[in-house]
């Protein structure tokens, strides 16, 4: 399915050529869409602000003088802020807010010429495996409407399986770009903590988000890391580590040794056909003349309580803003001030971010703190120290995306432990801030997408491109 849908790749050396103007791919995105509604993936389109993009940037390649991104057409996941346009984390308690600034990656996308379409549903607040949390409704898997497209960033995989734009942007907290990208066979980065800004994301764990993309390949996904990516005098957590030219750096690379966990091949909670993929791309890359290193990870079972235990916590915080008062929903009932808040909240808020909002809040309470939040603090120390002891004399780590293909609606949203495991093999990089991208790597007897992972050193965003890239052939 893939090889048919645009790519901002193929589709520059058309623009450059005159062979196709920009103005008509955004029209045909915008037909595509309107053909999809029933996927529920965008939540708003821009459209008539797309078309006159695309009027500019067939203007500047007939002068020659294009940007780095020009034309390329982008969705964002909706929490990422457009000045001017609505931001809401798909949660009433945000209903019909506007946003007074840009993101940061949304201002760099913009000075390099991308067109960005619209608005891409997501689980509340960015809180779900499976996008079925979101105000906007449920969003369908382009490959298998009965099935969840994966979350938090459902639509925006959604929109780029079903080939709605070029490119899309999620953002990732503890696998929400890696796991619906593995879901819908797409290719998800989550960069290394630090590397992209966080201005003008909507913060659910501020020492876990990262903005990331999703593409059909790794050279539309090197040039907008190129291009987002960087030191932000706004975000003081953005790292001011040189950002090298990725999209120069794919064709060689200059990984040697890979880890692999032989545990997980016999592991019976990983579907057959996951195992199967993982020890044939253990195999290939064997084949390829690369090191295979064998592993061993023994904190799977105390990744995700960590992972849960700290990301609530930081959730509880960042979303106390949400009051009722200062923006978003207010109740109609007449109260006092503390019912406004208990009423507005309440109302505004789904089921699962109430849920997060209470763990957050009793782990971070006194008599709890050091039971909870302070040992998971040193748990991801130690996960830490752990992922960089193997990284230490192996490149990259290879492991599956998920333990499972697209699940069918409903079948884990009555079980939060059974939707919170889905991110078993995602939550590690989250955890220690390491960049890691999802591939795919063929399909099941179903013809559900499989997703194999690299975890790479910090910072070495293109080592994972370019074995991304030598692993899908």
């Amino acid at each position: 399915m893939h090889t048919t849908l645009p790519t901002y790749f193929s589709d520059r050396k058309a623009f450059l050529s005159a062979q196709l103007s920009c103005a008509s791919r955004v029209d045909y995105f915008l037909e595509h869409i309107e053909a999809n509604r029933d996927l529920n993936a965008y939540v708003e389109v821009f459209a008539e602000e797309a078309r006159r993009a695309a009027a500019v940037s067939d203007g500047r390649f007939r002068a020659g003088n294009p940007r780095r991104l020009e034309g390329m057409v982008i969705g964002l996941k909706d929490n990422i802020c457009y000045k001017d346009h609505m931001v809401t984390a798909s949660s009433r308690i945000l209903e019909g807010y506007v946003s007074v600034f840009s993101a940061t990656v949304t201002e760099r996308l913009l000075q390099e010429g991308a067109i960005i379409i619209g608005r891409l549903n997501c689980d509340e607040f960015a809180m779900g495996s499976s996008n079925e949390t979101s105000v906007y409704g449920r969003v369908l898997n382009p490959l298998d409407r009965t099935r969840v497209p994966g979350g938090s960033s459902g639509g925006s995989a959604a929109a780029l399986a079903a080939g709605l734009a070029h490119v899309t942007l999620g953002s990732d907290t503890g696998g929400s770009i890696r796991q619906p990208a593995a879901f819908c066979g797409l290719l998800g980065l989550k960069p290394t903590y630090g590397r992209i800004s966080r201005w003008g994301l909507l913060a659910y764990g501020s020492s876990f988000d990262q903005i990331g993309p999703f593409t059909h390949n790794v050279q539309d996904a090197a040039l907008v890391m190129e291009v987002i990516s960087g030191a932000d005098e706004k975000d003081a957590t953005a790292s001011h580590e040189p950002v090298p030219a990725y999209s120069e750096r794919l064709a060689e690379s200059d990984v040697k040794t890979i880890a692999y966990l032989p545990g997980l091949l016999e592991n019976e909670s990983i579907i057959p056909a996951i195992r199967q993929a993982y020890k044939d791309t253990i195999e290939q890359a064997r084949n390829s003349g690369y090191t295979l290193q064998e592993a061993s990870f023994d904190y799977f079972d105390y990744l995700v309580p960590t992972y849960y235990v700290l990301t609530t916590a930081e959730a509880s915080s960042n979303l106390s803003r949400y009051d009722g008062v200062r923006f978003g929903h207010r109740t109609s009932e007449k109260t006092d001030l503390d019912g406004l808040y208990r009423k507005s909240r309440s109302e505004g808020f789904g089921w699962e971010v109430k849920r997060r909002i209470m763990l957050g809040t009793f782990v971070l309470s006194s008599g709890f703190y050091d039971a909870y939040y302070a040992k998971a603090q040193k748990v991801r120390r130690v996960v830490t120290e752990a992922t960089d002891t193997i990284l230490s004399t192996a490149d990259v780590l290879l492991l599956p995306a998920t333990p499972d293909t697209a699940f069918v609606f409903g079948e884990n949203s009555d079980d939060p432990l059974k939707m919170y495991l889905q991110d078993i093999f995602t939550v590690q990089a989250n955890v220690t801030g390491h960049p890691a991208i999802a591939f795919p790597r063929g399909t099941d007897e179903k013809g559900l997408p499989l997703g194999m992972q690299l975890i790479g050193r910090k910072f070495r965003e293109d080592t994972l491109l370019a074995l991304s890239a030598e692993l899908m052939r």
